[in-house]
């Protein structure tokens, strides 16, 4: 009897590169649906649809749509709290490990105003970001409330930055700070808009950034 041929890693390669496009196709078109139309309104056939792929994948791939919901949030939310820790960690090279409140907070609050440029190419993430937050799965909703490490680093900075404060006025200070991003969503421009009868459309990013921080950084001054 002849024995069955060696099978070496390297055949593998090829199925192994077919699952990982076909897993990076189904993320894509679902962060993208998730993002346009809401996580409620987008069924697995939905997605796989837009994929091009087979209905199986996502259960293959993710087990489930909330998984696939909590793979996207992971990835993205990680990735934007990566560009985070690097401004403040260059800050920190700036400044000698004492970076003051402004730079603190731009470190905070630019990244994911960059990423709502037109020309970043991250609206979509940007999008399905916001409605983690309001249409989120219970997994999701744990991690929002739960974790809190890539936060610590800011808080700690923030707190070496401003001694005198008390560090639980620190923390309430950093708090309101983050509804600053969180608010920062196209339906209360267009009601800011019309509240002020049209003094405040803003379209500038860098001038948003800045008014933020003009704001932010007085809140930390007395």
């Amino acid at each position: 009897m002849s024995e069955a041929p060696i099978q070496s890693p390297a055949d593998d390669a090829p199925d192994a590169e077919r699952e990982a496009a076909t897993k990076a196709q189904v993320l894509a078109a679902a962060e993208r649906l998730f993002a346009l139309h809401g996580f409620q309104n987008v069924s697995v056939r939905d997605i796989t649809a837009e994929a091009g792929v087979n209905l199986a994948s996502v259960n293959y791939h993710f087990g489930s749509k909330d998984a696939l919901l909590f793979e996207i949030f992971r990835r993205r939310t990680a990735e934007l709290n990566r560009e985070r820790a690097r401004m403040l960690h260059e800050a920190n090279d700036r400044h000698a490990g004492r970076p003051p409140v402004r730079e603190i907070l731009r470190a905070l609050f630019e990244p994911p105003l960059r990423w709502s440029r037109p020309e970043s190419g991250r609206g979509i993430s940007v999008q399905f970001i916001i409605r983690a937050r309001s249409e989120g799965t219970e997994a999701m909703r744990e991690a929002l409330r739960t974790d809190v490490s890539h936060l610590r680093r800011f808080a700690d900075a923030l707190i070496a930055a401003r001694p005198e404060l008390a560090p639980e006025e620190v923390y309430w200070r950093l708090h309101f700070c983050l509804g600053l991003i969180h608010n920062n969503r196209f339906a209360e421009f267009d009601r800011l808009h019309i509240l002020s009868d049209g003094l405040t459309r803003e379209g500038d990013t860098d001038v948003l950034l800045n008014r933020m921080l003009d704001f932010a950084e007085a809140g930390f001054l007395r």
